[in-house]
């Protein structure tokens, strides 16, 4: 058969192991997954009251414009309609949007660790990757400024980023944004735009009024926890969505998703709630970071990614017959490190005492 040359030796996606499997492999009663950056405490009660009595039609396909998705999207963010591209998450995203601009002979820029879809996306469609390493968990935007050049055709900026949680202030992000050419699109991937509360983050929307090739892309997975769903959406200049959306697979979103979604950002003191526990959660992560003198990204986002001193994959194996599933660095371009999401209290509290044992059997701890 005829395959691309470039999917020679390509893998797809790992995501983190599910609960069933794990709880199968070592006979477990109780499995916690803090692997996935999913919210711990669910969605919005009122998206659950939707989905108890709900009576859909599933002989019937979607709205393929999500006209009602696309309202309520448009009137809480405060763009025109025509500024809305939605997705099966932000992978299928990316994928439009790879698909629509990459291919052989320009290149694409990005971190090092990043969201790992951008470069997976990118060889798929015969474009040059150019990884710039991350300083500290951050952009090294000069650096990523300085790799642009006449073939150049996306950016990736996240912030904050997956999986280091290090987010980008403004005043930088401004300063490299006025350095990228205007035919360079620049995808601001903020999957985890709810959980920020570093002082040098402002709003990013006026961005893309300022500079047109800016393209900002969100998510329902993460802080509003229908990441079952899969909706994603991005918010750009009406241009570039025009040009964007007929890459676009129809039918992209369920009627139930659709739904949903729009139930789930009409409740933001959810939202704000499910934020204000995170903090408290991120606090355990920190305190015990530095009790242990291990080394930590700071993060603005639902988990945290930070140094064991040991065998990222041992401990990740450790833990997981233990009950509890993590990410190891060594599959995120982190090794001896690894990242955790930030769970309830109770499974913060539990994770780091189980942590702390098998820290202590690898002779990092005395």
């Amino acid at each position: 058969m005829k395959w691309k040359q470039q999917l020679d030796g390509m893998q797809a996606y790992k995501p983190g192991k599910p609960i069933e499997e794990v709880q199968r492999e070592f006979g477990l009663q109780e499995v916690v997954k803090l692997a996935s950056n999913e919210n711990p405490f669910g969605c919005s009660p009122k998206v659950t009251a939707y989905l108890h009595n709900s009576a859909v039609n599933h002989a019937l396909y979607p709205d393929g414009y999500a006209q009602n998705l696309r309202t309520t999207v448009a009137n809480h963010v405060g763009v025109k309609e025509t500024q809305l591209l939605f997705g099966n998450g932000s992978d299928d995203i990316i994928a439009i949007l790879t698909r629509a601009l990459l291919y052989p002979g320009v290149n694409t820029v990005m971190a090092d660790p990043s969201f790992s879809q951008y470069a997976h996306n990118a060889e798929i469609e015969g474009a040059e990757v150019r990884k710039i390493s991350c300083i500290d968990g951050a952009h090294d935007l000069d650096a990523m400024a300085a790799a642009i050049d006449e073939n150049t055709s996306i950016v990736w900026v996240c912030s904050p980023n997956n999986p280091t949680g290090v987010v980008i202030a403004d005043t930088d992000l401004r300063a490299f944004l006025a350095k990228v050419p205007s035919d360079v699109l620049v995808v601001l991937d903020e999957a985890y735009i709810e959980y920020v509360t570093h002082p040098g983050h402002k709003e990013t929307l006026p961005l893309i009024n300022e500079y047109p090739n800016v393209l900002l892309m969100r998510t329902f997975s993460k802080a509003y926890g229908l990441a079952s769903f899969r909706v994603g959406y991005a918010i750009g200049q009406p241009e570039v969505i025009a040009k964007l959306d007929p890459v676009r697979a129809p039918f992209n979103n369920t009627i139930l998703s659709q739904a949903v979604a729009a139930i789930a950002i009409s409740d933001q003191d959810y939202i704000k709630n499910c934020c204000k526990a995170n903090e408290i959660g991120k606090k355990q992560y920190v305190d015990f970071c530095e009790k242990h003198n291990l080394k930590y990204y700071p993060s603005d986002t639902n988990f945290i990614l930070f140094d064991t001193k040991a065998n990222s994959d041992v401990v990740f194996q450790k833990l997981m017959k233990r009950g509890f599933i993590i990410r190891s660095g060594n599959a995120l371009g982190a090794p001896g490190f690894i990242r955790v999401t930030i769970g309830t209290e109770a499974q913060n509290a539990a994770l780091l005492q189980h942590l702390e044992a098998v820290l202590k059997e690898q002779g990092v701890f005395a």
